[in-house]
């Protein structure tokens, strides 16, 4: 469907002699493979502290695993100071414009921070409220308090990490915040134990820990980039107008956010209606689902730098020739990792239950996503290329339509499909078929267009 200017040009060859194509793999892989890796920071840490907490008893992992779906939550919805100052740093690099790619990322980051700030103190005042909103009582909301008000603090480091990292990332450096990434896990890891058991300090000291470790990686990014700007002659003064600007900028973006979370949200629903079996069964196949969305995710990074850049400096045609070739790494990553998903389900279900009739739901579910995994491949690629060209406003709009297409499917299983086998396949065919399927049509002819390919800075 997608194809550059020329019918051969995927054959033609670089300055140095090589297809193309394969200078453009080597590009989209050096993006991508430490992207991956910078993915899973904040799931990591998370990841540590449940290890930790969870040999102090049943009531402290459960307080754990409570606090830290809201604040995973919270995170995933400011992606958009990632993305939108990705698509911002990239087109204004791209163009020349290092001071002012540089520039707009700064602003990005005072952003970040000012919003950080914001909702550490909103998490700190509310955590009573939410853990009790998420249905905790006795030991586990003391927990899950606790948790949330420990680690809250550590909310404007994140949130300037994701700024930071978006800078880096639209400079096509995905390599520094991998290492600060990896560097922040082993820190966690230590001061976890250490205040967790050295300073007794139990839960509040997983949390603290934490906050810490983010603290400590939001400041290392942001002194890389600080460096950067300074030497580009930008200026790491707040400027009113340049984070109002990132503001709009990603208020599109934190809109498609909402929609993706309404849906993941729904999805809870219909299986929570169709009985426990259901319900555990659609925990596993979601979390695999996740985890291999990472990978994907991981070529919609490297597709948000390239094309913001290729659009930055004008270069049309290469735009064309990353669009394809990133859309072949979609689709070929996600059919290799969809048969390597419905290979593992036998494999799998053991691990997570005992009972027989979970272990064929997550089976089953597995299979019926694992179909559709090339379609998200496709689909999160297009995505990082409509983000990365700064079109946020349609993303938001897309969003809505393919929330309002998939809702009536999923309600319709939640009425009608039975419990078990059966209603898993249904609900993942709403979920992976429709509503992944209505996001690949949409955005698939938004880049049949040429409405998205702005170019200049």
């Amino acid at each position: 469907m997608f194809v550059t200017d020329h019918p051969r040009a995927g054959r033609r060859r670089s300055a140095g002699g090589q297809p193309r194509d394969r200078v453009l793999d080597r590009q989209i892989l050096a993006l991508a493979l430490p992207a991956l890796g910078a993915l899973v920071a904040e799931p990591l840490l998370v990841l540590v502290d449940s290890a930790v907490v969870g040999r102090l008893g049943t009531p402290e992992l459960a307080g754990l695993s409570l606090a830290s779906t809201l604040l995973l939550t919270v995170v995933g919805l400011c992606v958009f100071l990632a993305y939108a100052t990705t698509a911002a740093v990239a087109r204004r690099a791209g163009a020349g414009r290092q001071a002012e790619a540089l520039q707009s990322g700064v602003d990005g980051m005072w952003l970040a921070l000012g919003l950080g700030i914001v909702l550490a103190a909103g998490l700190w005042l509310a955590a009573p409220w939410a853990a009790t909103a998420l249905g905790a009582e006795g030991a586990v909301h003391a927990h899950a308090v606790t948790y949330l008000r420990w680690s809250a603090p550590g909310m404007p480091g994140m949130l300037l990490v994701l700024a930071s990292t978006g800078v880096l990332r639209g400079l096509q450096d995905t390599r520094t915040p991998l290492w600060v990434a990896a560097s922040g896990a082993g820190v966690n890891a230590v001061l976890s134990v250490g205040l967790v058991y050295g300073a007794s300090m139990g839960t509040a000291g997983a949390g603290l820990g934490t906050a810490l470790a983010q603290t400590a990686m939001g400041v290392v990014l942001g002194i890389v980039v600080a460096r950067g700007a300074r030497a580009a002659g930008a200026s790491l003064r707040p400027r009113s107008g340049g984070i109002w600007a990132s503001t709009r900028a990603g208020l599109p973006l934190l809109v498609r956010t909402l929609s993706l979370r309404a849906a993941i949200l729904l999805t809870v629903f219909v299986a929570t209606g169709l009985g426990p079996v259901t319900l555990a069964g659609h925990q596993v196949v979601n979390a695999v689902w996740g985890l291999v969305a990472f990978a994907l995710d991981a070529l919609a990074i490297a597709a948000q730098a390239l094309i913001g850049h290729t659009l930055g400096s004008a270069d049309v045609a290469r735009t064309r020739a990353i669009l394809r070739r990133c859309l072949q790494w979609g689709l070929g990553g996600g059919a290799v990792l969809g048969v390597l998903v419905a290979a593992s389900g036998p494999l799998l279900a053991p691990l997570f239950t005992t009972d027989p009739a979970v272990r064929a739901a997550i089976v089953t579910g597995l299979l019926v996503g694992a179909v559709f995994m090339p379609v998200a491949g496709w689909v999160f690629v297009l995505d990082g290329v409509l983000i990365g060209a700064g079109d946020g406003r349609f993303l938001a709009w897309a969003g809505i339509v393919t929330l309002i297409a998939y809702a009536p499917v999923a309600l319709l299983v939640r009425a009608a499909a039975p419990e078990g086998s059966a209603g898993i396949a249904a609900l993942w065919a709403a979920f992976a078929g429709v509503f992944m399927l209505a996001r690949a049509v949409t955005t698939g002819l938004r880049a049949r267009s040429t409405s998205w390919m702005v170019t200049g800075a």
